[in-house]
């Protein structure tokens, strides 16, 4: 099979049965449809440009034309400088998963911090991690936070992705450790004056809320969510979005950016990965109300040990 053909079979694989192959490969390259014709049926080869233009379009790795296995071509989002480029960010998470249709599409998530679809929600938490962020992805000084002025249309716009996440089928892997990265980050910039006590406060009843939610989805035995305890894995906030059609692994580099490949094989192999794991992790929704109780308590307990350090601190 030339590389020609393998390129064709994969768009074919990623458009509906209803759509023609000549009318989409026209309308993207911009071409006639006996151009394209003669490019189906093989007349004609795709120039280096045309290539480029079709993976990008289709999201196809190049090493799938090129059989490159120990090599991948990957997508990356914008190094993020300024708060604008956070809406950029958003912008380019939701063209990715607008491929994909929740109600057929599984989310693995291993939450080394608690996942970022809870910190697009408005409230002071969400805030408080875009804070984090930013201070964590930019050169210049540090502001409080009370200072740090955070448009809300850099979130507002994501009621797409906040109903994938509710409408999908997700899967969170999380250990003892997945929400002190957050505690900590809380306490350091309040030690460091940098955040006002109320506020502080404020956030960790929102964390308290967020996990209080979870556990009430695992209580109700919830058809679309599930959370599993691993106590050996070393979690990374990677995620990969599978259905029957289209899957695709994001792989975080730094605070919040991360790469992304649909590439076939390294999809089948996290999703081998990712199940693997789950049969050496414990389901909090099947597990007996100890098992969760115990979990659970043990996320409240951090919080509430965070609690009376700042209010202590105040009172020293």
């Amino acid at each position: 099979m030339t590389h020609q053909e393998i390129l064709l079979n994969t768009i074919r694989k990623q458009i509906s049965k209803n759509n023609s192959l000549i009318d989409e490969i026209a309308k993207v390259l911009d071409i006639s449809y006996d151009a394209a014709h003669r490019r189906i049926s093989l007349k004609s080869k795709f120039s280096i440009e045309e290539t480029i233009i079709l993976c990008r379009h289709y999201k196809i790795s190049m090493d799938a034309l090129f059989n490159a296995t120990d090599q991948l071509v990957v997508e990356k989002t914008k190094k993020i400088s300024t708060l604008s480029d956070f809406r950029d960010y958003f912008k380019k998470t939701n063209q990715i998963i607008e491929k994909f249709k929740p109600e057929v599409t599984t989310i693995y998530y291993a939450a080394k911090d608690i996942p970022m679809n809870y910190a697009v929600s408005g409230t002071l938490f969400s805030k408080f991690k875009f804070f984090i962020w930013y201070n964590l992805l930019n050169k210049e000084e540090i502001a409080r936070f009370e200072d740090f002025i955070f448009e809300e249309r850099v979130v507002e716009n994501n009621d797409y992705l906040k109903m994938f996440f509710e409408k999908s089928n997700r899967i969170e892997i999380w250990n003892d450790t997945t929400i002190n990265s957050t505690l900590q980050q809380l306490i350091y910039f309040f030690e460091a004056g940098l955040i006002h006590y109320q506020n502080a406060l404020y956030i960790l009843d929102d964390v308290t809320a967020i996990i209080k939610n979870i556990e009430k989805k695992c209580e109700t035995t919830s058809d679309n969510f599930q959370l599993y305890f691993n106590e050996l894995l070393i979690l990374n906030n990677s995620a990969l979005f599978s259905s029957p059609d289209i899957s695709a692994f994001f792989l975080p580099y730094n605070a919040l950016g991360y790469y992304v490949t649909s590439d076939k094989k390294v999809c089948e192999e996290q999703l081998d990965y990712m199940k693997n794991q789950l049969k050496n992790s414990k389901s909090l929704n099947l597990s007996g109300k100890k098992d969760r109780k115990i979990f659970f308590n043990r996320m409240h307990q951090k919080i509430e040990f965070y609690r009376i350090k700042i209010e202590n601190y105040v009172m020293e």
